[in-house]
């Protein structure tokens, strides 16, 4: 059936006149913002259908296999029993940042063909007009050298997560794999019968590798070669392609601008979001401006707000003393291992909140607890390809715990870097049910983790690594801001202006929390932006001015002292804290706020502080350097000591 007129129906149920002429960004009648949803529909069924025409009178095909869902409002058609098709896509859930997502199916009334044999994707490398991103291949030649480097990175860490689910294949398809700017992403996945290995995937990079740049040509090659052995292992090329990455990442520029700030909201009595950094912090620290943080604290003026602020607290002192470890190191520390220290450090923190509410015999809700998200920019030194030592290897490090999230934005898009821990990702991951699906549920946006609730070793950690190699804002946030979508809406009018140098980060960040009273206003909000320049007609230095904004200082109340031993034994650690103890609120008995619209999901028992598991989680910074880590265990409360790992002296 071929449509005379394109149109598209406002999500509002209430709407009295739902239809709008394709392209309007808001509806008409109600104001609503109208969602455009182009989707990728899969197989050869799918390519036949010709652009022009309507499926179900729902999905207009706007280009070849390329559909736009006018009624996006309407849940997709979804059988009863999933296909074992797309049990690879929910299962890779988290990585969806690189892949696209199943959204429902749909009938193409072929003779002989099923009730839903066309499966529609959703998250895929289109963007809002349409238009399907370049390859890698037709990107290439215009590419970087970091970039090229990069490219191959992403395709390389996806390969063992895809492989273990049988579609490694989709990542040697050249027409499969698309780029938006830095980033690697997939329009489906494809399962073969026949096993995928590292051989095919070095002889699938050939091509490129011929066209390289200059600089990285000669150790790309070496790169391929090395694949093509069958006896050598994934970690020996991920090792090698890892020194290329940030021998060439260290020739570009670098400059940082932090500003952070935290506000109660119009419609509540007190914040329980904490953020790193506001403008309490000293000029001086050396965490300034690489480390951002952004906390929103469960469990009513009665522990939210303690939780948050723990956290934070607690984690500069662990990430100060990992900074210190780095620089010392006459080598770059590789990825995992940062990546192993930083989940003992979550584990750590999680403990010592945990701890503090067995001390307190808080139950079930009544404990308290706090998301998370993170960001540390390592400032590792690494030799370049040029030959001279670059004082910062451009590594970003991502961690987030339930639904505060992290976007990257550039002057062409918006990228959503994080996962939320809630029971709809929950359900999709275990292959349970699509995510639209799962989202009519009633408690589909309740967390399923969070700091402090349970046992560090219930925790489910995932930390990312980014390579920065453009000009762009990382914005972390609360969902505050987030909830209904208004950073996804909103970003090019608040990123735009501060790219361009219209709009001071610190401005940027008032506005964005402007909006969110304005929008949302039902909760506390947390933004805190870092603008990243690699680009050298932006080179300025990074002065102490640039730092961090609050916007709205709450009067904390009278307070007493209130960590526990195990709590204070990490701040006793630090030296220079940006509150005195003092000024940390105690917990009062007060109602908790009502408008909390995601409650916390208890999986898993509760229990005190972790020994066992953090003891192998921190690993990590024992390995670095032993002895100063045995001196900094040696000054916690003997209580505390247990979570430390023994000296092969002991």
């Amino acid at each position: 059936m071929i449509s005379t007129q394109r149109i598209i129906y406002c999500i509002n149920p209430g709407c009295n006149n739902p239809i709008n002429p394709m392209g309007d960004s808001v509806c008409a009648s109600c104001q609503t913002s109208l969602v455009h949803r182009y989707l990728w529909a899969s197989g050869s069924l799918a390519a036949k259908i010709t652009p022009g025409s309507k499926v179900e009178d729902r999905y207009e095909v706007i280009k070849p296999q390329i559909w736009l869902d006018t009624q996006p409002g309407l849940p997709p058609e979804v059988p009863e029993e999933l296909p074992q098709m797309v049990i690879p896509y929910l299962k890779l859930h988290s990585e969806r940042l690189h892949l696209s997502q199943v959204y429902g199916f749909a009938s193409s009334f072929k003779e002989g063909a099923s009730d839903h044999d066309i499966l529609l994707l959703e998250n895929v490398p289109i963007d809002e007009t349409g238009n399907i991103y370049p390859t890698i291949t037709d990107a290439w030649e215009k590419a970087t050298a970091v970039r090229q480097v990069y490219w191959l990175w992403q395709i390389l860490q996806l390969w063992k997560p895809l492989l273990e689910l049988g579609v490694a294949h989709s990542l040697l398809l050249p027409n499969n794999l698309r780029v938006q700017g830095w980033c690697v992403r997939l329009l489906e996945l494809q399962k073969t019968t026949q096993t995928s290995t590292l051989q095919d995937l070095g002889q699938s990079w050939q091509p490129w590798i011929e066209s390289a740049k200059t600089s990285v040509a000669k150790e790309l090659e070496k790169i391929v070669e090395q694949m093509g052995n069958a006896e050598v292992q994934l970690e020996t090329i991920a090792t090698q392609l890892n020194a290329l990455l940030l021998a060439s990442a260290a020739e570009l520029p670098l400059t940082l601008k932090v500003a952070g700030a935290t506000d109660i909201g119009p419609e509540l009595a007190q914040n329980e979001d904490t953020c790193y950094p506001t403008v309490f912090q000293d000029l001086d620290d050396p965490l300034l401006p690489r480390l951002s943080i952004v906390c929103d604290g469960i469990g009513g003026h009665q522990g939210g707000e303690v939780a948050s602020q723990l956290a934070v607290q607690s984690l500069k002192l662990q990430i100060r003393a990992l900074f210190a470890e780095v620089a010392e190191q006459s080598e770059p520390v590789q990825p995992q291992l940062l990546q192993e220290q930083l989940e003992a450090s979550l584990r750590v923190v999680n403990n010592v909140i945990c701890s503090r509410n067995d001390e307190q015999k808080r139950q079930g809700r009544e404990r308290m607890a706090t998301t998370l998200v993170m960001a540390i920019q390592v400032p590792q030194k690494v030799p370049t390809i040029s030959g001279w030592q670059s004082d910062n290897a451009h590594e970003l490090y991502l961690a987030n715990i339930g639904d505060s999230r992290a976007y990257w934005m550039t002057r062409d898009y918006c990228q959503l870097l994080t996962v939320d821990d809630d029971v709809a990702a929950r359900e999709v991951r275990s292959a349970r049910s699509l995510y639209h699906k799962a989202l009519q549920r009633p408690d589909a946006t309740a967390l399923t983790q969070a700091l402090g609730t349970k046992d560090a070793e219930s925790l489910r950690l995932l930390i990312r690594r980014f390579i920065l190699d453009e000009d762009g804002i990382l914005l972390l946030c609360s969902d505050g801001l987030s909830d209904h979508n208004w950073v996804e809406q909103s970003w090019q009018d608040y990123a735009i202006p501060v790219l361009a140098g219209k709009v001071s980060v610190e401005d940027a960040v008032r506005d964005w929390i402007n909006l969110a009273n304005l929008k949302n206003g039902h909760d506390n909000t947390s933004v805190v932006l870092t603008l990243y320049r690699v680009s050298k007609e932006y080179l300025v230095p990074v002065t102490r001015s640039q730092q961090s904004v609050e916007i709205v200082e709450t009067k904390p109340p009278e307070t007493e002292e209130f960590l526990a031993e195990s709590s204070q034994a990490l701040l006793d650690l630090d030296l220079d804290l940006d509150l005195p103890e003092e000024s940390i609120p105690t917990p009062v008995p007060k109602a908790k706020r009502v408008s909390r619209v995601k409650p916390l999901v208890l999986v898993g028992g509760l229990s005190t502080l972790l020994v066992g598991g953090t003891s192998l989680g921190l690993f990590a910074w024992w390995q670095l350097n032993p002895q100063g880590f045995q001196q900094v265990c040696r000054q916690l409360p003997q209580g505390m000591q247990v979570i430390c790992p023994q000296s092969q002296s002991n």
